[in-house]
């Protein structure tokens, strides 16, 4: 790798003190010659210490530095083929509460697997923090994985469109992706400092959980789509004949920033379909569960009143369909 080294100054060392001389010196204070080595001692320590402090400095200021924070992040694409930004693609959603499920009354499409409870149409649920992928988890991500492991599969998964969201995988398999991807992040001096942090305090990545997804899809102001209150097809690939690339259609306005939460792919989640009210399943109820698993935000095939943030499709855990991807998380749940 190019240093970014500056030339080290020279440094005037003190001529050698010629016998002849010092025979015919003897009359001088030996204070006075001792004084004068060390006083030249100093100068030459001195020199020497502020080139060093000045190559340090370039070192930190050069554009070899630049390079090598850049060149992390390249390392980081090409070895998980993540998203090059910061953060590889994650977004980090601040600990709190939000507003969760359908209120007939705001929402006239609501469905009755949306309510929180007989007595209650909604109910909040505090979260603490945790990072989501902003993207759906694409082909060519989905390939490295089954290429890293020695797939038999990873062949057939290279051919397709690296930039659509890998879809026709089971709920176990996106499961091993996401225990692949951990070890990655832990085993990476790359990974970012903030995702690395919240692995070290007890996080893993996984699917997310119903709460989880629903809270990226509707932020805290209890909205019915990723963009606001009102349906609007020009923010989602919905009703159309295919997939998209990831982060195709724009959307500012969206809940903090995150493409494809309304179609596009449905999305599977970690959560099994039980009524309302949500309560994070054990990790042992989750083994005994015999159930179908919840999937959200809708596909490329809905109407838009199928790809509200609220609404809740399920799937059993075995089935692969063209319809249906997935998002990562990196969560203490």
């Amino acid at each position: 790798m190019a240093s970014g080294r500056g030339k080290k100054g020279a440094v005037n060392e003190p001529k050698k003190a010629d016998p002849f001389l010092a025979q015919n010196l003897d009359y001088q204070a030996p204070g006075r010659a001792v004084g004068i080595t060390v006083m030249l001692s100093l100068v030459a320590f001195t020199a020497a210490f502020m080139s060093y402090q000045s190559l340090k400095l370039d070192e930190a200021t050069s554009p070899a530095s630049e390079t090598s924070e850049t060149s992390a992040l390249s390392e980081a694409k090409e070895k998980f083929a993540l998203p090059g930004d910061p953060l590889w693609g994650f977004v980090s959603i601040p600990a709190g509460e939000f507003i969760m499920g359908s209120n007939p009354q705001r929402d006239r499409m609501a469905y009755e697997n949306e309510r929180w409870s007989s007595t209650q149409r909604q109910g909040r649920v505090d979260l603490p923090e945790y990072f989501i992928g902003r993207f759906e988890v694409t082909n060519a991500q989905f390939a490295y994985y089954l290429s890293a492991i020695e797939s038999s599969s990873a062949e057939a998964f290279a051919e397709l469109d690296p930039a659509l969201p890998v879809t026709s995988v089971s709920l176990p398999q996106t499961l091993s992706y996401a225990r692949w991807l951990d070890s990655q992040l832990r085993r990476s001096a790359a990974t970012p400092v903030a995702l690395r942090k919240a692995l070290d305090a007890g996080a893993k990545v996984t699917l997310p959980s119903e709460a989880e997804w629903e809270k990226a899809a509707r932020g805290t102001d209890g909205r019915i789509f990723p963009w606001g209150m009102e349906p609007n097809g020009t923010f989602a690939n919905v009703a159309s004949a295919a997939l998209l690339p990831v982060g195709s259609l724009s959307c500012e306005s969206c809940s903090y920033g995150i493409a494809d939460m309304a179609g596009n792919a449905w999305e599977l989640t970690r959560s099994p379909l039980v009524d309302y009210p949500f309560v994070m399943p054990s990790a042992e109820a989750l083994l005994r569960a015999d159930s179908l698993w919840v999937m959200r935000g809708g596909s490329f095939q809905d109407a838009i009143n199928n790809v509200r943030s609220a609404v809740r499709g399920a799937v059993d855990p075995s089935v692969r369909n063209p319809t249906i991807g997935f998002r990562l998380v990196i969560s203490r749940l």
